[in-house]
């Protein structure tokens, strides 16, 4: 009885989180004039660029320093069998 009455509530409790809407986001303000709003948004372009360059830039570092990680990783696995033969004799 005790377990049917917690399935039950659980079961309700997950129906009703998936039945709730999220709100709607509020609308963005519109610029009243127009010659403002071309000459405001080269603006922000310039650091967002600038930003995904830089971003681009430490991928391709990370990605290098990963495959030097991975090299000097295979080098060291080979010298270590190489090695162990030779111990072994």
């Amino acid at each position: 009885m005790k377990k049917s009455l917690l399935i039950a509530s659980l079961l309700a409790v997950a129906l009703a989180a998936c039945s709730k809407k999220e709100e709607a986001p509020a609308p963005a303000p519109v610029a009243t004039p127009a010659a403002e709003a071309p000459a405001a948004a080269p603006a922000p372009a310039a650091p967002a660029a600038d930003a995904a360059a830089a971003a681009a830039s430490a991928a391709t570092d990370a990605a290098a320093a990963a495959s030097a990680a991975a090299s000097a990783a295979s080098a060291a696995a080979s010298a270590a069998a190489a090695a162990a033969p030779a111990a072994s004799k």
